[in-house]
């Protein structure tokens, strides 16, 4: 259940209209990296993580819903940086200088033929209401959603997306010199910093989470580097020493085509494989088992019900 409070968020102001930028920011409203991408990735998140993991659920809907209501703020400072556009289109639809701006015109002077120039589809679509399209009103499209059911994988996926987000408000605030709209930014990319947070700190209370998913490495080509660029080559935690977290030793292949051809195409590798082979293919088993059961003991007998409706707390 959503109810939407008509307050926003964060107090988002804009001091004089700009068009142009206006354009731009529908990168975070309609964009790959933007805060419905966002929202509409952790809210499908949640379904997978409501049984094994009712903690995560509520997190992933907590985040999703504040990405929503960035969402809004996106979207009515997009329309605050328009104001005048749709007077505008209005009055001037039929103009001989706006038709000179579409066949390439300079004269810019107006606030609609900033728009225009911007992005064409944007006013002339929209009449300068934010439309789930990026700043070249290519559509939002679903495969922006990482949701690969398996909560380790999903949480890395959220780092990555809460990352880029964050760098393409830092990029955008350079395109601006509005200090409110600026000041609008620096929340939004201040939350996607606290996000991440959020999401690294839920990763670590999953144990073991690391390989994602249920099967282990094959040992035999788990800690190999290859060498397989010419030209300077660098030594660093990387390629030498010990693996993090692994216990194993990184061993460098600083010939790979001899390596490959002395080994039978990688089939061949010593005897003392055979005993990790064994161990890593019981580890599959039982972590097998225990993800299974961890489902499956997740699950309500009989009737399925998604809620229990019990009495709210009181607010204090």
């Amino acid at each position: 259940m959503f109810y939407h409070v008509k307050d926003l968020q964060f107090n988002a102001r804009v001091s004089r209209p700009d068009p142009r930028f206006a354009n731009i920011l529908l990168e975070q409203f309609g964009g790959e990296n933007g805060e419905l991408a966002a929202a509409m990735q952790y809210f499908t998140q949640a379904y997978g993580a409501k049984m094994p993991h009712p903690d995560k659920y509520d997190m992933l809907m907590d985040i999703a819903t504040e990405e929503f209501s960035h969402l809004e703020i996106v979207g009515a400072t997009i329309q605050m940086l328009l104001k005048g556009v749709n007077g505008e289109m209005k009055y001037a639809a039929d103009s001989e200088e706006i038709m000179q701006v579409m066949e390439g015109s300079e004269k810019r002077e107006s606030i609609i033929h900033a728009a225009l120039t911007a992005n064409p589809q944007f006013p002339i679509l929209s009449t300068g209401g934010p439309r789930l399209t990026n700043s070249q009103g290519i559509p939002w499209c679903g495969s922006y959603i990482h949701s690969n059911g398996d909560l380790t994988v999903d949480l890395r996926s959220n780092l990555a997306s809460e990352s880029r987000a964050k760098l393409v408000y830092e990029h955008l605030m350079k395109f601006t010199d509005d200090p409110y709209v600026k000041e609008t930014l620096s929340f939004l990319m201040t939350r996607e910093v606290a996000h991440y947070k959020m999401f690294e700190a839920a990763l670590s209370t999953i144990e073991p989470n690391f390989p994602p998913a249920v099967l282990q490495a094959d040992p035999r080509f788990t800690q190999q580097y290859f060498n397989l660029s010419k030209g300077d080559n660098f030594r660093g935690p990387w390629n030498e020493g010990e693996m993090p977290d692994m216990g194993k030793e990184w061993e460098y292949i600083a010939n790979p085509i001899v390596h490959v051809r002395d080994t039978n195409g990688l089939t061949e590798q010593p005897e003392d494989m055979d005993e990790q082979l064994a161990a890593t293919k019981k580890l599959d088993e039982q972590m097998s088992e225990m993800k299974s059961d961890e489902v499956i003991s997740s699950e309500p007998e009989g009737v399925a019900q998604w809620s229990d409706y019990a009495a709210p707390e009181k607010e204090s």
